[in-house]
C-alpha cells in the first residue's frame, strides 16, 4: 500500500472511531436530556457564530502585524485576511489533513495579494509557533484552574504532566527556525528524493523563507505584540463557552470556562490525527465540564454547540474557498488563450 493510501486509511478508521466514540457518549448521557438543554437555550445559541468573527478577527490581527513587514502596502486589508483566517480554520478542523493543511491552503490564498512568498510562508510559520506558544500559557492557566475546582489532580494532573513533558517539542522547533535553516534544508532534500525536475523544489525557495523567519525573530516587539493578540483571542474565546453554559441551563464562572475551554483546546490538539477531533473534542469538554461540575448533559451538549459553530463557520469558509479556486483558474486560463482575433 503506497504512503497516501495509508494515510487515508489512517485517516477513515481515526474518523470511523471518533464517530463511534462521539455516539456512544449521546447514548451514555441520554438524548432526551441533551435535546432539553437545546430547548431550554433556544436559538440565542446561534450568537456563538458572530462572537466566533470577533475572536477570529483579533487572531488575524495577530498575524497581520507579523505580515506587515512584507506587506507593507497592505494588499492584504482585515476583511481578506480574515477570510483566508476562516479557510485555513476550516481546512484544518473539517478535513483530514492533521492540522497543517489549512496553514498551506493559507500561504496559498494570501499570496494572491502579496508577491512575497517567502515572507508570507516565514509570517504563517512564525505565527503558528507563536500560537502554540500562547496554547501552552493558556493550557496551563486551564490545569491550575480546574486542578482548584476539582476534587483532586486525576485526569488534569495528567494533561499538566503531558504539557509540561511535550514543553521542549515547541521550543526545539523554535531553535530549529531561528539557527537551523530548516527551508533550505528542505529545499536540498526535495532536490536529492525527487530530482531537479520536480514540481515542488523550484517554488520552494528555503533559503529566502530562512531569511525572512530571522527578520522576524529579530523584531521582539513585534513578536510580542501578535502573541499578545493571539492570548486576547484565546481568553475572549472562553466567552463562547461562559455564554453556551449560561443558556443551556448551567451558568459557571469565568474561571470554570476558561478551565473548561483552554484543556478542551490542549486534548483537540494532541488528538490531531483524527479527523475533526471527532468526538475527541467531545469527550474533553464532557470530560473537563464534570470535572468542573457541569452535568453530563449539559456538558455533552455544549460539546455539541462548538461542534455546531464549527460547521457554521467551515462549511461557507470551505465553500467560498472552492469558489475562489474556481473562479481564479478559470481567469487564469482565459489569460492564458489570449484575446480572440
Amino acid at each position: 500500500m503506497s504512503r497516501t493510501g495509508t494515510m487515508g486509511w489512517l485517516a477513515w478508521s481515526a474518523s470511523i472511531a471518533g464517530l463511534a466514540l462521539l455516539a456512544a457518549l449521546v447514548v451514555a448521557e441520554g438524548w432526551s436530556g441533551i435535546v432539553g438543554a437545546f430547548e431550554r437555550a433556544g436559538w440565542a445559541l446561534l450568537l456563538v457564530v458572530p462572537a466566533r468573527v470577533v475572536t477570529q478577527a483579533l487572531d488575524t490581527r495577530g498575524w497581520r502585524v507579523l505580515l506587515a513587514p512584507f506587506d507593507p502596502g497592505r494588499a492584504a486589508g482585515p476583511l481578506f485576511l480574515l477570510w483566508v483566517a476562516f479557510v485555513r480554520e476550516a481546512v484544518n478542523r473539517l478535513l483530514p489533513v492533521a492540522n497543517i493543511g489549512g496553514e498551506v491552503a493559507g500561504v496559498r490564498l494570501a499570496c494572491v495579494r502579496v508577491s512575497d512568498t517567502a515572507g508570507v510562508t516565514a509570517s504563517v510559520v512564525v505565527e503558528v509557533l507563536l500560537t502554540i506558544v500562547v496554547l501552552y500559557l493558556f493550557c496551563g492557566a486551564g490545569a491550575v484552574l480546574m486542578l482548584k475546582l476539582a476534587a483532586g489532580p486525576g485526569l488534569v494532573g495528567i494533561v499538566a504532566a503531558a504539557l509540561a513533558l511535550s514543553l521542549p517539542l515547541p521550543l526545539l522547533a523554535w531553535w530549529l527556525l531561528r539557527h537551523g535553516a530548516p527551508f533550505a534544508r528542505l529545499e536540498q532534500w526535495a532536490l536529492r528524493l525527487l530530482g531537479p525536475r520536480n514540481r515542488i523544489a523550484p517554488h520552494l525557495d528555503g533559503a529566502a523563507i530562512d531569511a525572512a523567519i530571522g527578520r522576524l525573530f529579530r523584531q521582539r516587539g513585534r513578536l510580542a505584540r501578535a502573541a499578545a493578540w493571539s492570548l486576547l483571542a484565546n481568553v475572549l474565546g472562553t466567552f463562547e463557552t461562559w455564554f453556551a453554559l449560561a443558556l443551556l441551563g448551567h451558568p459557571v464562572g469565568l474561571q470554570a470556562a476558561l478551565a473548561i475551554e483552554a484543556l478542551t483546546q490542549a486534548v483537540r490538539h494532541a488528538g490531531f490525527i483524527v479527523p475533526a477531533g471527532l468526538g475527541v473534542q467531545e469527550a474533553a469538554v464532557l470530560l473537563f465540564g464534570q470535572l468542573a461540575g457541569v452535568g453530563g448533559d449539559v456538558a455533552l451538549s455544549l460539546a455539541l454547540v462548538k461542534r455546531m459553530r464549527e460547521v457554521a463557520t467551515g462549511v461557507p469558509a470551505l465553500v467560498s474557498w472552492h469558489w475562489f479556486e474556481v473562479r481564479r483558474l478559470r481567469l487564469l486560463r482565459v489569460l492564458a488563450q489570449g484575446p480572440r482575433l
